[in-house]
């Protein structure tokens, strides 16, 4: 179909809608820093219990929020280094690993890998590092990561009956690989490509098991592989008529299934007509808006903030079998959340990208975390 007009106008209408859902937005992410730590809390209700502290993903989610809104400058030096403090004393000197203070969170591999990536991206955007080696560094990567053929082995052995999860697992692999020089990396990086290519669906050019929503996400989170080695993902064409057939079936009960779709379609480089890149952004921003909360944040899911936000419920406080041990970081309440939060404003970004339009600054209070500013 030949761009319209109309199309146009109304793909620029959908965007300012979607700008609206942020009334506020900025104000709740101000409630959620905590001076005392130099840290963000996950909620309100975090925030507001005994029950928890702030953490690394929170916290790293909220630095990279402000840093994609051109809000960075809104921290002075002194909340700065607050914070590169926080992130330095999450790191353990004996292994190099970070980790928050709940236990359980060392059990989730998946959480532990990705807590090094979110602390080195914060600690570089405030322009510190790490006071320890890495855990490659020191020899103290996983086992499985000790030849190409036990790396093999592993990923042989990660369950895809979730496609979601399974996926996820897959990725944290990528942390580990991308600590290695080039050269001794070659081989891992074949052995996984050639091990994903032949389990993708060479008709929907998806991965794994589950809903279209769990297949689409499980798909996003492994096109992340190919990306951080700069590998082009095969059979894009059939993975893009999924993730069509999949945002105008399927009801999207979470933010991950809001922007996984999205950032797929962006990370797939390739041009969409105007007339579906409108329907997609119109979907998104209904989705969206089923998510804002009164506070000014948004939820992860539809029915409210998950408190562990690293696995599946099937219910409130019932979670599904074969996944991680919770690791709460909230209450479940019906309250905007962190991970949500900066997944909106990353798919805002996309959304504009996608569009080819550049996005205009939200509104946000000039005086933002000027109470926090010089406080000693």
């Amino acid at each position: 179909m030949q761009p319209t007009d109309s199309m146009n106008d109304r793909l620029r209408s959908a965007l300012k809608e979607m700008d609206g859902l942020f009334h506020g937005f900025f104000e709740w992410l101000e409630g959620q820093y905590d001076p005392e730590h130099g840290a963000f809390y996950y909620a309100q209700s975090s925030k507001a219990s005994d029950q928890f502290i702030p953490d690394i993903e929170s916290t790293a989610q909220a630095l990279n929020l402000l840093a994609r809104c051109q809000l960075f400058g809104a921290l002075d030096d002194t909340m700065k280094q607050r914070m590169i403090t926080f992130f330095q004393q999450k790191q353990e000197p004996s292994t190099g690993y970070f980790y928050d203070a709940d236990p359980l969170m060392r059990e989730d591999e998946v959480m532990v890998a990705r807590a090094i990536g979110y602390s080195l991206g914060a600690l570089w955007k405030l322009g510190a590092k790490p006071l320890y080696p890495l855990p490659n560094d020191r020899q103290a990567s996983p086992d499985y990561i000790r030849t190409p053929d036990t790396y093999v082995g592993w990923l042989q052995s990660v369950e895809l009956s979730n496609s979601w999860r399974g996926c996820d697992r897959l990725c944290t692999s990528a942390a580990y690989l991308a600590q290695m020089p080039q050269a001794d990396r070659k081989p891992y990086l074949d052995a996984a490509l050639r091990y994903f290519e032949a389990l993708q669906d060479p008709e929907s050019g998806l991965w794994g098991e589950g809903s279209w929503y769990v297949k689409v996400s499980g798909t996003f989170k492994l096109h992340t592989f190919y990306e951080r080695f700069r590998v082009p993902i095969p059979r894009v064409r059939e993975m893009y008529n999924s993730l069509l057939h999949c945002l105008r079936k399927e009801t999207a009960v979470d933010m991950c299934y809001i922007r996984n779709p999205i950032h797929l379609l962006y990370s797939m480089r390739r041009s969409t007509p105007l007339d579906e890149l409108l329907e997609i952004i119109e979907i998104t921003v209904y989705n969206m808006s089923r998510l804002k909360r009164k506070d000014g944040g948004f939820s992860r899911e539809l029915d409210h903030s998950p408190p562990a936000p690293n696995v599946a419920q099937v219910k409130p406080g019932e979670f599904y079998p074969d996944m991680p041990k919770p690791v709460r970081l909230g209450l479940g309440k019906v309250e905007g959340d962190m991970n949500a939060g900066t997944q909106a404003i990353l798919i805002r970004h996309l959304c504009y990208e996608l569009a080819g339009i550049d996005a205009p600054p939200l509104s946000s209070p000039p005086d933002l975390f000027r109470s926090y500013t010089h406080a000693t």
